[in-house]
């Protein structure tokens, strides 16, 4: 009998998103397998999928081009919304097809492509792809084994992140209320389905905890009913760690099966009394612990397990079905009811996030734009600029205070900087724009979306509606402070960071984004004037910064011998600069420092926290050779691990510089003086902080 030889394929996937690569790696394992070419709207990121996995491929402009180059089977791995119009797209054009989850995002689209299939006579496969993952297959296996008798419920334990979001349009999953749950939420409700039989009901909560701004609803709790039990979901964007956990009720036992942590543990029902048999148990689904997890990670090393390994089963499962002319593992047919019932809970949170955007207002009379306004500065600013404007708009990207949306006033745009669209809607018919919007924590690309990328859709937009005014809030942190000299004032024009990078990604972030201002004054004539602000503080801010001491204890840490004179600098003194700059004639580019002249050195600042709180104990002043080795070591530490160093010697040699300022400047351009000033100031916070 002549051996059996599958019949070659070529591939072409639509869409270079994250979960493209798992595709490719389990495509890459099957020899009767070409891929040839990739399609997406953004080119330059399919370029880049084909370039890091080493792919002999094209990059097509359109689904069509790709087909016509010889293409039979087709995966679709865009965002659920156009899983639909491209499926019935590439069955038309004669190709399998295998859709990722979820199949679509309405019921008709799944009849549209069940039918599309019927008539081009091709296979669509779903990839349902937990239904593959070895530790769901084990714990399917135990439940059909009767080992933990009739399933009584099942609970499905999910949290996530996202990929960093570093600016530009924004993607589905803050677009769309309920993303979030046709992401996961599918995966848990096709996973009851298995354990359970056909889902009957569903109903979900959902709200938001707000670690991200941008993810409207990121908890998500749904109470499934079935056939045979009940289910509930838990998904969430919030709890750390990170859980992916199946727990399935039984009437004889529970089994356990920890995804992430790649074990299934079963607790078993015995005659033993019930005190004994919880220790037994105990006891048991530790060694089951402790002897699977060593195990299976070096299985997972040896690659008997892999990333995704759903996926990469499910996909050569596909394509063996395929070579034998079988029906797909899993079919549109089983996926239609898993569509309906993710939609019934996903248009929810659509809807609600459409209710929640109509409490803004969509067209915009003020001419003043803040962004940065719920901020410690913005929010003066603001007040201020309501005493003088009929209408001031705001640009936010968290809830914004209930006052704000009952004050006709005040005009919210919600969104955030690093997006050009909302940008846009924010400057669109602005006169003035009062820029303070930064990041001020995070990680490295939160200060590259909300710093840099912000500052620049800003730029890029005021030029576009030619707006005659930006005030731009910068940082002394774009300064070189450590070649600061004892007794030599620093001007506007001392030089910049040169080692940015060596400061942390709030200076790199700033200095970025000064630049971006001060290029497109001198290419493309944008109205700009710049602000340095110092140590800013009062009532509302911590008075106690790094660089005055840290609290430890009842104690605080000066670094140092406590001499440094801080370059400190009122909030309402603050907002006064900014109001003065924007009703100046200073739109050239030009840069002024505000730093009140008082000179205040760390200790005494400590010491008079210290008096006003009253339950903090002594100070302790760091001596600058202990900080040195300190930062040295962390530096070799980060070194070793490849990782940013949180501090390093040139960054505290910068905050331990002894900086003078001369802000001559802004007094003679723009006419300004410190008028409540650091002493005052300093009265005013303490007083804040003793009541």
């Amino acid at each position: 009998m002549k051996p059996f030889s599958p019949p070659a394929f070529r591939v072409g996937l639509v869409g270079a998103g994250f979960i493209a690569q798992y595709h490719i790696r389990a495509l890459r394992d099957l020899r009767n397998v070409t891929i040839v070419g990739v399609c997406d709207l953004d080119q330059p990121r399919a370029s880049a999928l084909i370039k890091t996995n080493g792919l002999n491929a094209n990059v097509y402009p359109s689904l069509k081009a790709m087909v016509a180059d010889g293409v039979d089977v087709v995966h679709i791995l865009t965002p659920p919304s156009s899983h639909a119009a491209l499926a019935v797209e590439a069955l038309q054009l004669g190709c399998h097809v295998l859709v990722e989850k979820p199949l679509a995002t309405r019921v008709e689209d799944c009849d549209r492509i069940i039918a599309a299939a019927k008539v081009a006579g091709k296979f669509v496969c779903v990839n349902h792809s937990l239904l593959r993952d070895p530790f769901v297959v084990r714990a399917l296996g135990v439940v059909q084994s009767g080992a933990i008798g009739d399933v009584v419920a099942v609970d499905h334990l999910r949290s996530s992140d996202y990929p960093p979001y570093r600016g530009g349009p924004l993607p589905p999953q803050y677009r769309e209320g309920g993303y979030p749950f046709r992401d996961l939420g599918v995966h848990a409700l096709y996973l009851m389905e298995a354990f359970l039989g056909n889902i009957v009901d569903v109903e979900s909560r959902y709200g938001a905890k707000g670690s991200d701004p941008n993810l409207i609803c990121d908890e998500w709790r749904a109470l499934v009913v079935c056939e045979r039990g009940m289910g509930n979901i838990q998904i969430s964007w919030n709890t750390r760690p990170m859980q992916n956990v199946l727990i399935v009720q039984g009437t004889r036992g529970v089994l356990r099966a920890d995804l992430f942590s790649l074990s299934v543990t079963v607790k078993t029902t015995t005659p033993l009394p019930k005190p004994i048999e919880r220790v037994v148990n105990t006891f048991r689904e530790a060694w089951q612990v402790s002897t699977q997890v060593p195990m299976n990670v070096i299985r997972f090393l040896q690659g008997k397990f892999l990333p995704f390994h759903g996926v990469q089963v499910l996909v050569a499962e596909f394509y063996h079905n395929l070579s034998v002319g079988a029906p797909a593992p899993i079919t549109p047919e089983h996926a239609r009811p898993i569509v309906a019932w993710t939609e019934r809970v996903a248009r929810e949170a659509d809807a609600a996030k459409e209710k929640f955007l109509d409490q803004f207002p969509r067209k915009l009379k003020g001419k003043a734009l803040v962004t940065g306004a719920s901020g410690f500065i913005g929010k003066r600013l603001l007040a201020r600029l309501l005493e003088e404007h009929d209408r001031v708009r705001v640009l936010v990207r968290r809830q914004p205070p209930a006052a704000w949306l009952e004050d006709t006033r005040i005009e919210v745009v919600f969104g955030d900087l690093g997006d050009p669209s909302v940008v846009e809607r924010a400057i669109a018919g602005a006169e003035i724009i009062y820029h303070l919007g930064a990041a001020m924590g995070g990680a490295p690309h939160d200060f590259e979306r909300g710093t840099l990328v912000g500052t620049r859709n800003i730029v890029e937009i005021a030029l576009k509606y030619q707006v005659p005014k930006l005030v731009y809030v910068s940082s002394l942190a774009v300064l070189h402070a450590a070649a600061a000299r004892k007794g030599k004032l620093m001007r506007e024009d001392f030089p910049l960071e040169p080692k940015a990078d060596m400061r942390g990604w709030y200076t790199r972030a700033k200095l970025d984004a000064e630049q971006v201002v001060t290029r497109a004054v001198k290419q493309w004539n944008l109205r700009a004037v710049i602000l340095r602000p110092g140590q800013v503080f009062g009532p509302g801010a911590p008075l106690l910064t790094p660089a005055v001491a840290r609290r430890v204890g009842s104690r605080l840490l000066v670094l140092g011998n406590g001499k440094l004179v801080l370059p400190l600098v009122y909030v309402d003194d603050v907002v006064d600069g900014i109001l003065l700059a924007g009703k100046s004639d200073h739109f050239d580019g030009s840069i002024f420092t505000l730093v009140d002249s008082a000179n205040v050195t760390q200790t005494e600042l400590a010491n008079l926290y210290r008096n006003a709180v009253g339950h903090v104990g002594g100070i302790v002043r760091v001596p600058r050779i202990v900080a040195y080795s300190l930062a040295l070591g962390v530096q070799l530490l980060a070194k070793m691990l490849r990782r940013s160093p949180p501090l390093s010697i040139y960054r505290l040699k910068s905050v331990l510089a002894p900086i003078s300022f001369d802000c001559s400047a802004a007094e003679q351009k723009l006419g300004w003086k410190p008028r409540v000033g650091v002493e005052e100031g300093l009265n005013i916070t303490l007083d804040s902080l003793k009541s």
